[in-house]
């Protein structure tokens, strides 16, 4: 017997629930469908959220064979013979190009994505494509052109209800049960916003109870099932929406989201030394001269969490994330790096004034090597007003302190000192 996801799976357009932004009544998307025009698409979103369900509904409902890779263990060989048992069978039989639908489309490198291209282009097959990364980073650009991308969101708290009253109502096994739900919240929680979860869940506790009325509740699922699976997927959308979510709620010094964000990562698997290696670059890119103190705290914070490890070492990240989103803030560092690389890049190999260069023979004191270099810790407050830079670019200023207390300080002994430049 098929598990509950698979019975549930919808068959005509009205039974699929959620996505209503391409399968509500108005979507462009579902007037097509239910015209029978479809066309190569991608769908991208979430696990469980209805993209293999969505594409065999389109099989079945325009009356087209569909064809199925993964593409964890398809090659290119695999393709290339899908595509041409494909062409020959349903051309040759109905006149109608079937559906080749991929899973994680995503998986595939660049010369299993050109293998699906001619075929996609000249409409042999009808490409369905479904991944939960962004096709954007993981699919090239020749097979993207190709297709429409549609945006499959997680389902809602009522379209999991939903289909927890359907399932009930309509499966042909849970049917024959007396199954009546009292509370939906942690069935809604432990699934995820996944379906197939939310089925398995439902799927077990029907198993487990076989004898009279069943009432499902909170506490009944919580018993069930243990711990909440947590979304992440390191390597990639999850991972960089996180770590990029993180680093602007410190940039944007707000603690509390930052230690959100921090527990999603950590628990959902991520290397906490990845995270620490990102806020030390926080720590100079935008607190920087602000508090020159949060780089070495974000450096001691990597070498403690090197040397502990998990679970102890996410309270020595918990006070560096505090401490770096409770910081006053500059970027002033990264700025004048940016503009000294850029004024590098424009100007070249500028000659280094000679009373600054090196003179370790003879000749280049003969030269001028060295010459008239002033010597600041000869003159009082260990400073003299002499030119450093090269001469084409002498009157240009790099670095512009931020308005913050310590640099405050800074640009008023830099004033002091350089009274025509600062």
């Amino acid at each position: 017997m098929p598990p509950l996801a698979e019975r549930m799976r919808p068959k005509v357009p009205g039974d699929y629930i959620g996505q209503r932004q391409i399968m509500g009544n108005d979507a462009p998307f579902r007037k097509l469908l239910e015209q029978k025009k479809i066309h190569s698409c991608i769908f991208w979103g979430p696990p469980g959220v209805g993209k293999t369900s969505l594409a065999l509904l389109i099989a079945e409902f325009t009356d087209r064979r569909i064809f199925a890779l993964s593409a964890v263990n398809a090659g290119v060989k695999d393709v290339r013979e899908t595509i041409d048992k494909a062409s020959r069978v349903d051309l040759f039989h109905s006149g109608q190009a079937p559906i080749l639908f991929i899973d994680e489309i995503h998986r595939f490198n660049k010369s299993q994505q050109d293998a699906l291209l001619e075929a996609v282009e000249k409409g042999t097959v009808i490409l369905i494509g479904a991944t939960t990364e962004n096709p954007s980073f993981e699919v090239n650009q020749a097979l993207l052109s190709r297709c429409q991308v549609y945006v499959l969101e997680e389902l809602s708290a009522d379209d999991l209800k939903t289909m927890v009253d359907r399932a009930i109502s309509r499966d042909s096994i849970l049917s024959q049960q007396e199954i009546e739900v009292a509370e939906y919240e942690a069935l809604i929680f432990f699934s995820g916003g996944d379906a197939r979860k939310l089925y398995n869940i439902l799927e077990i506790l029907a198993s487990m109870h076989v004898v009279g009325k069943l009432t499902i509740n909170n506490q009944l699922v919580e018993e069930a099932v243990k711990v909440k699976h947590i979304a992440y997927d390191k390597g990639g959308e999850f991972h960089y929406d996180l770590i990029s979510a993180f680093i602007k709620s410190i940039r944007g010094s707000h603690p509390d989201a930052a230690l959100y964000y921090m527990a999603r990562m950590l628990l959902g698997g991520e290397d906490p030394i990845f995270i620490c290696r990102r806020m030390i670059i926080l720590a100079a890119e935008d607190i920087g001269l602000a508090n020159p103190n949060a780089l070495l705290i974000a450096q001691a914070c990597m070498d403690a969490v090197h040397k502990i490890g998990m679970p102890e070492c996410r309270i020595v990240m918990s006070e560096c994330a505090l401490y770096l989103a409770s910081s006053p803030k500059s970027n002033s560092a990264y700025l004048a790096i940016n503009k000294a690389f850029d004024l590098v890049q424009k100007t070249g190999n500028l000659a280094v004034p000679l009373h600054l260069r090196n003179a370790p023979t003879g000749l280049m004191k003969e030269l001028g090597y060295g010459k008239d270099y002033q010597y600041g810790h000869d003159f009082e407050n260990n400073f003299v007003a002499q030119e450093y830079l090269p001469k084409e670019i002498m009157s240009l200023k790099i670095y512009k302190p931020g308005r913050n207390p310590s640099e405050d300080r800074i640009l008023s002994f830099l004033k002091e000192r350089w009274k025509d430049k600062y």
